[in-house]
Formats: C-alpha cells, structure tokens, sequence
C-alpha cells in the first residue's frame, strides 16, 4: 500500500532550484533563529508553496526540542524532506558556512584592533542592542507560540525553574513534554493544532508536499536505514576525536574544545538563545577561554552577521585558540581558525544526525496529538528560557563589572531606543544594530 502511494507523491521541486534557495539563505539569514525561521516560513511556504504550513509547524516543533540550533535543523529537515539525504546536507550546510567564513574573518579583526577606541565604541553601541533584540525575540516566538492560559503557565513555570532554582534545563525540557502529554489527556482542544495555530492557517494555496500528501519512501522509517545513519555518526565524531586524543593529548585546548562542545550539543535544548548560558558558563568561567566582555562581544557579532545565532561558537573557538597561544606567536590566525572549525564540526555535527534519523519518526506523527502535545508545551516552556537569557544579558550589559558597581545609563538608553524601534515601529535588526554602534561610538568618543 505504501509503495504505490510513494510513487505518486514524489514533489515536484527541482533540487537546483532548492539549492540555490538554500544557498541565498545562507547569506542573508540575520535576525537570529525568529528571524530565520520567519524568512524560510515565508519563502517555503507562502511564496514557494514547497511546504504545507501544518507540515512547516510540525517539523519546527521537532526542532524545537532538540538541542542544537533549531533554525539549521528547520533547514535540514526541509532539504531532508524535499530531496532526501543530499538535501538535507546541503540544506544545513550551506546555512553554516557563509557565517563560518564571516565569523572567522570577523574575529581576526575583533582580535587585532579590538582595542582600537573607534571599534571598542561601537561594540559598547552594538551590545545593548544585543539585549534589546534578545528580548524582543522573547516576545515573537511567545505571540507565536502561547495561545491559551496552559501554555502560558508552562512558560511562566519554566522561567521560575531556570531563574530562581537554577534547576538544569534538560529537567525542564522534561517537565514540560510530560505536561503537555498529561494535559492532552484531559485538555485535548488545547493542544489541538487547529486551535493553537488558527492564526496562522492562511489560504496560501495547494503546497506541492501538503497535509495530505502521503509519506515518499525516504520519509518512513526503518531500522537498517537508522542503524547505518548512527554507525556514520559514530566514525565522524569518534574518529576526530580520537585523533585529538592521541595527537595532542586528552587536556589539550583543542581536545577539550571538541569535548565540551559535543556536549554542548547533546545537553543543551531550546536553540541558540537556551545554549548560550550554557556555553558561557563553560568557556569564561571554566575553561577561561575567554572573558566575560569578549562573550558578550562574540554575541553582538553573531547577531550581526547571517547564519545561525550559534555560530558564536566559531567565535569562541578562534579567540579561544587565540588567546591560547597554540601554534606559537608566528601561526596565531591558523590556531583561531582550527580552534573556529573543530569547535564548529562538533557543534552542528548531532543536529545532522537528529535530523537525518529522527525525521521519518516525526513524519509519522503529525496527526497524533500524543507526540504533538509534548512538542508543543516544550515550545512554550522555550519561550520562559530565552526570557531568562534576555535577563542575563541585561545585567552583564547594564551593570557590567556587577551590581555593587555603577549602573551604566549610557547603555540602559541604547537598550531602551532599540527596544522602541524593534517594538513600535518594527525596524529591521541590522539597522537597529548599525544605529546602535553608531549611538556607542558617540558615547565612547565623548566619555
């Protein structure tokens, strides 16, 4: 029954066509993961009609609650449905790497002439930008996600748990998918995608893979095809490691580097913004790879460049291995961009294989409100998180050697401005960023 339903469904979307999209994508993808997502919703499904938007919304519900950045994996999972596994690979490669390449050469230049007052002014304007747009991503995804009390309790309930217990965010990734199953029990009309995402179901016309269409062949699952995608994982990640390991030694900032940001990638859920406490916490604190202003400037410069938030990890890499010393004082740029690629492969590595061997499952299931109900209270629980990131960022950026010193008013100002432009009247994120730096500059100058 499935074979010949498989051969009348196969979409008709040329692979070049996506490929060129998918590349596009990778260069003007700003806005952080709101911002992407807003543009793929807009291309793939109003504009092109590739993608149906109950089939668009489930899979980013998927995405939602992996770790790893939720954006890039929305971008797999439509290359993975549309054109298979080569899809899938191109879809999310090419969402890295023009922000890999940018990252690099960025951070070089952060490293050389950081200190220089013109650039040192504009990132003291780019960084209360940062936490305005941190906050006004809180309330997109919360307006497109919380739509009835419950879920809006499951967000509140989240941020009580990170903000005031501190308590690990698995746990409350947990909490919440084991609330919304619960809850749908009893409360089914709650978690129904016709109720909670009627705002959004618009007339955009027949999608080439619509609600109804049936599943193509590499989208049900099966064992063997499972079994060979995690035993290709395996090699990929255990074999650089190991090379690491046994090359440079198991306490090698390279080694170390790989370790922690694989962890980081199996750990850490919720998307960029959820990550990068996480990810803070182990390279300042911990491994002091560097310091607490170079992070906070790391992020101003992921905001300010295409690709996912996250690739901030390539800048940690560079400037980790910079600081570090690796190569010797005479290879200090060959060290950073070693440090940007490994910290990079480790980090995007998982979201692949998530993508690639959970999707067939998830395909199966976006009729049945068992899998859809956890997935969906997870999303709200996401939204109390980067509210927690958002307060986090404040206070480094407002109180920036810590609440006992002064309060800075030249920032909190840049904070506010961008808050109104962002809220009120909608202003594009880069231009907020460039007015920003530019309002940061002039203060610098004149301090």
């Amino acid at each position: 029954m499935q074979q010949s339903n498989d051969v009348s469904i196969q979409p008709a979307i040329p692979f070049w066509q996506a490929f060129w999209f998918w590349l596009k994508l990778g260069f003007i993808s700003f806005g952080g993961p709101a911002g992407q997502i807003a543009v793929m919703h807009h291309e793939l499904v109003e504009q092109k009609r590739w993608i149906s938007e109950r089939r668009f919304l489930h899979a980013l519900n998927y995405c939602m609650l992996l770790p790893g950045p939720e954006a890039q994996q929305l971008a797999t999972y439509m290359g993975w449905l549309m054109h298979r596994t080569a899809g899938g690979l191109i879809a999310g490669i090419l969402f890295i790497l023009p922000s890999l390449f940018l990252l690099i050469l960025l951070s070089w230049i952060y490293i050389q002439f950081g200190d220089v007052p013109i650039i040192a002014g504009l990132f003291y304007g780019i960084k209360p930008a940062v936490t305005a747009i941190v906050f006004h991503a809180t309330y997109r995804i919360g307006h497109r996600t919380l739509k009835n009390h419950l879920l809006w309790l499951i967000a509140v309930a989240a941020f009580i748990a990170i903000f005031v217990f501190s308590l690990p965010f698995p746990l409350i990734i947990f909490c919440a998918a084991a609330s919304g199953y619960v809850f749908s029990k009893y409360y089914p009309r709650l978690f129904n995608q016709q109720n909670t995402q009627q705002h959004q179901q618009k007339n955009y016309g027949t999608a080439h893979i619509d609600d109804d269409t049936p599943l193509p062949q590499h989208a049900i699952f099966s064992w063997s095809r499972l079994g060979k995608i995690l035993i290709i994982a395996a090699i990929l990640w255990c074999l650089p490691i190991l090379i690491l390991s046994f090359s440079l030694g198991w306490q090698h900032t390279y080694t170390q580097m790989a370790w922690f940001f694989s962890k980081a990638a199996l750990l850490t859920f919720g998307g960029a913004y959820a990550v990068l406490p996480y990810v803070y916490q182990g390279a300042v604190d911990h491994y002091a790879w560097l310091n607490p202003t170079q992070m906070i400037d790391g992020l101003a410069l992921g905001e300010s460049t295409p690709g996912p938030l996250i690739m901030i990890v390539a800048f940690v890499g560079f400037v980790g291995a910079f600081n570090q010393v690796l190569f010797g004082v005479e290879h200090l740029f060959i060290a950073g961009v070693v440090g940007a690629i490994i910290v990079t492969w480790f980090t995007f590595l998982f979201s692949f294989v998530f993508i690639l061997a959970g999707a067939p499952i998830i395909e199966s299931t976006h009729n049945e409100l068992k899998f859809t109900a956890p997935l969906t209270a997870i999303t709200a629980a996401v939204v109390g998180v980067i509210l927690n990131l958002a307060l986090f960022f404040s206070y480094h950026v407002l109180w920036p050697n810590g609440f006992e010193q002064a309060f800075d008013y030249s920032a909190a100002l840049i904070t506010i401005a961008a808050l109104i432009a962002l809220f009120k009247f909608q202003i594009n994120v880069l231009y907020v960023i460039f007015v920003s730096a530019l309002c940061g500059l002039a203060v610098y100058l004149l301090i």
